[in-house]
């Protein structure tokens, strides 16, 4: 099996230095080139990790390649934090700009008092910030190359995979199970009920839940949706799992059946999302989308 943790870090930088980060970045000279040469590094060396995991039982050499691959990818995490929260923030900001607020309380990003791969960001100037990871990226772009050339030197060959699809998550959760997360459950629902009482109108409101993998995002997310407050507070509730890869149609499908809202053979976007918006109007609801893994998903209104 291929060694979880580099697969666990390595999966989402292949996703997000897609189009929408290259077009953040390209305000950065040079910027472009270096994410590019990043994810060809990261696809390169992500397909001889099983063989490496299988020779390194008989290669010290090898064991120590995945060691510095393993150091590596934490430094990956944390610029893989540093940009979905960058990126968040801007989409959110964007959209307040950009839509008609009712009401003068604007969108917010909300962060929870996770572990430390999830934090608040502040209002620093957008070029300073891509500067600052700019080098940063320059710096893991280096030193991927160099561990992935000497992959050649242990003959580390490619091996086709047949990746796994993600596992499908549900608003299901034994709370009896679970501990030491009330305070955070505690701040999420009172952010939820606050948001949802009128007080600050009815500009939708983005709550994102951000940080690593397994640090219990979607266990904080499933505690607040089936919290006997909330069921009372909000008309409609929708659990969806996004996961990838990302589909657009299938996810507004999905939350056409949470609604138990006949389909009526209408297959277009338009036609389903106009389902929603008719099976949502005037109602207080709530919407989770669970495993996002990139930004683009957001672009689902």
């Amino acid at each position: 099996m291929v060694d979880a943790l580099i697969s666990m870090l390595l999966d989402p930088l292949i996703s997000i230095t897609t189009e929408f980060l290259i077009q953040e970045v390209k305000l950065v000279k040079g910027v472009k080139e270096e994410v590019s040469g990043l994810r060809s590094t990261v696809v390169a060396i992500k397909d001889v990790l099983e063989g490496a995991e299988k020779k390194q039982l008989e290669d010290p050499r090898v064991r120590r390649w995945l060691d510095q691959l393993r150091d590596v990818s934490y430094n990956i995490d944390n610029v893989l934090d540093k940009w979905n929260t960058k990126i968040l923030t801007s989409e959110i900001q964007k959209k307040n700009a950009s839509a008609p607020a009712p009401a003068p309380a604007p969108n917010k990003k909300v962060c929870f008092p996770l572990p430390s791969s999830c934090f608040r960001l502040s209002q620093p100037k957008k070029v300073g910030i891509l500067h600052k990871v700019a080098r940063e990226i320059k710096k893991l772009n280096e030193t991927l190359e160099r561990i992935d050339k000497r992959k050649r030197y242990y003959s580390l060959e490619t091996t086709k995979v047949v990746p796994n699809k993600r596992r499908e998550t549900t608003s299901l959760v034994a709370v009896s199970e679970v501990y030491g997360r009330d305070a955070d459950k505690d701040y999420l629902i009172s952010e939820l009920l606050c948001d949802s009482s009128g007080d600050r109108g009815k500009v939708p409101v983005i709550i994102p839940i951000v940080g690593m993998g397994g640090i219990g995002k979607t266990t904080l997310a499933q505690l607040a949706f089936s919290d006997d407050k909330v069921k009372e507070n909000f008309n409609e509730r929708v659990w969806v799992c996004v996961s990838e890869p990302f589909d657009e149609i299938g996810i507004t499908k999905a939350i056409l059946l949470d609604l138990k809202v006949g389909l009526q053979d209408q297959h277009t976007l338009q036609a389903l999302l106009q389902h929603i918006r008719e099976s949502l109007e005037g109602k207080e609801f709530l919407l989770i989308l669970d495993d996002v893994w990139t930004v683009r998903e957001l672009k689902l209104k």
